[in-house]
């Protein structure tokens, strides 16, 4: 579905991501890890649009996507999340949607709307002011809701479950364990926690200082030396 090829990304004298090369299937669910400031957001961003690489390509569908915009990326198939959620001011959480679904499809639908509030718990929130009226577990329930509206086949999740507390945590992981297969879509998910990426993908990938150093299962990478050395610090 997407292949990567020697993708890397400089801002200025900075090599954010280097020389990577990845292949996601459809029916994957990957997890992205390394410590901060390894390139794993910056590599979201150079899949979804908003940046665009220094060298390699990328291959979305059989399609190249270097120059196309964020727009034409997500009618191709590509939904994502942010680290921090970004609610659409003065509107509802089910404008918010319909705001993302005519983003990413050039349609309305609004089944698909009620299948989505209903799946990510926000259907009792949908009249609610998206931006002032949302606990912060729904706010990122609703970043995920807004990627699903644009109807993807690969869903890029950025840290959706950070600074959750422990119950809304647990809540949350379960949506996300259903969330492959009830809407058919391929995952890569950012996320710090080895135990919460254990659980939740059967597919591991290590970026450290930008280069892609493991690929694997859980179990392999996380074993490996030079994961443990650059992702936990222990010798």
């Amino acid at each position: 579905m997407l292949e990567l090829k020697n993708v890397s990304v400089r801002f200025g004298g900075l090599t954010a991501v280097n020389d990577v090369s990845l292949t996601i299937a459809s029916n994957d669910v990957i997890g992205l890890v390394g410590s901060n400031g390894a390139g794993k957001t910056t590599l979201f961003n150079a899949i979804s649009g908003l940046v665009q690489p220094t060298s390699g390509s990328i291959v979305f569908g059989g399609r190249d996507m270097l120059g196309a915009p964020m727009y034409q990326r997500a009618r191709m198939g590509i939904g994502r999340t942010f680290q921090v959620p970004q609610p659409m001011h003065e509107l509802t959480v089910r404008e918010n949607l319909l705001v993302a679904q005519r983003f990413g499809t050039g349609r309305v639908d609004a089944r698909r709307l009620d299948e989505i509030l209903e799946f990510t718990s926000l259907t009792a929130k949908a009249g609610r002011d998206a931006a002032t009226e949302l606990a912060l577990t729904e706010l990122k329930a609703l970043e995920v809701a807004k990627a699903l509206a644009t109807d993807p086949q690969l869903l890029l999740l950025d840290e959706v479950l950070a600074g959750l507390e422990t119950t809304g945590k647990r809540r949350f992981m379960g949506m996300l364990r259903d969330l492959h297969t009830h809407f058919n879509v391929g995952i890569v998910m950012i996320e710090h926690d080895i135990e919460t990426i254990s659980s939740l993908c059967p597919r591991v990938a290590v970026l450290n200082f930008g280069q892609l150093i493991a690929d694997g299962t859980p179990d392999a990478v996380f074993r490996d030396p030079a994961v443990i050395q650059s992702y936990t610090g222990a010798a």
